[in-house]
């Protein structure tokens, strides 16, 4: 297992790195490191978890996160074997707040970097427009050397702190009280929950795998992941439900016994519940916006 706080991934003699990363798999370990993070998928879907978040991901994904924010993305292929398995495609920079210069970032100019480097210390999603920009942005970086590069980080930074098309994933408050061997359970108990959501899951069964009793382990999950482990499970199932609306041509009866639901209504009130709209508006209100992204 690796550790939950990894080693600063930025040499000491450079400012940032900015990397290309190709897998069958991206890193589904939970971890958490001092730096602040821009990660863009290019290739690839799973679910994202990012403090006490979970939201599926596909190809476009951008996110801005700060230190010490526990998060993994979680590959669809995660545990599939075989050689023919799709690359996983990304894009990832890492950096410090000494990027900036302390004497700078504490000028009026510098405000709205201020807060977004506050924001990202419970995660930023970037959508629309900005994406698209931080996208071409993001190339461009990697082709670039030197101070050139520092100034396109800057610019991306510049560009990220005067967009509204920016979504704060973890609540309001939340705090990240792992230490190292939580998160090794909690992988655990990740990794069984990507496997058997489609089933029953119960708290029993989760107890056993992490050697706890039933409610030490309720009490442990909600203190470390901000929800009860139900409220987890449900959003585990809708986030799957909502790739399957997205990808796959199928009734919205047929999506929610897929996605682990055992009736109709328990699954439109819980999806409505995360989701603030029903199946079939999200499904129309998705390729509504694909199609015009498509136009532009």
């Amino acid at each position: 297992m690796k550790s939950a706080l990894q080693k600063s991934p930025i040499p000491e003699k450079y400012a940032f790195v900015a990397k290309t990363l190709t897998d069958p798999i991206f890193d589904p370990v939970w971890h958490f490191h001092s730096e602040y993070q821009l990660f863009l998928v290019l290739k690839g879907s799973g679910t994202r978890f990012i403090g006490d978040t979970v939201k599926p991901f596909t190809a476009g994904d951008l996110t801005f996160t700060g230190p010490n924010l526990p998060h993994l993305w979680r590959s669809d292929q995660e545990g599939k074997a075989g050689e023919n398995l799709k690359h996983s495609e990304g894009i990832v920079v890492y950096f410090n707040e000494d990027l900036v210069g302390e004497h700078l970032f504490q000028k009026e100019e510098a405000i709205k970097l201020r807060q977004l480097f506050q924001n990202s210390l419970r995660g930023i999603e970037i959508t629309g427009e900005t994406a698209k920009s931080i996208r071409a942005m993001l190339m461009a970086l990697l082709r670039l050397e030197g101070f050139a590069g520092v100034l396109e980080l800057l610019k991306i930074l510049d560009c990220l702190s005067k967009s509204s098309e920016i979504v704060l994933l973890a609540s309001p408050g939340y705090t990240n009280t792992l230490k190292e061997d939580d998160t090794e359970r909690m992988n655990e108990v990740y990794a069984y929950v990507m496997k058997h959501f489609k089933e029953k899951v119960t708290i029993t069964t989760l107890a056993e795998l992490t050697n706890m009793t039933p409610t030490s382990f309720s009490r442990y999950f909600k203190t470390h992941a901000n929800k009860t482990f139900s409220d987890f499970i449900s959003e585990i199932r809708v986030g799957h439900a909502c790739k399957l609306l997205i990808e796959q041509e199928m009734n919205v009866s047929q999506i929610g016994y897929e996605s682990g639901f055992q009736t109709l209504s328990n699954f439109n009130r819980q999806f409505k519940q995360i989701t603030k709209r029903t199946p079939l508006r999200y499904k129309k209100e998705y390729h509504t916006n694909y199609r015009s992204r498509k136009l532009k």
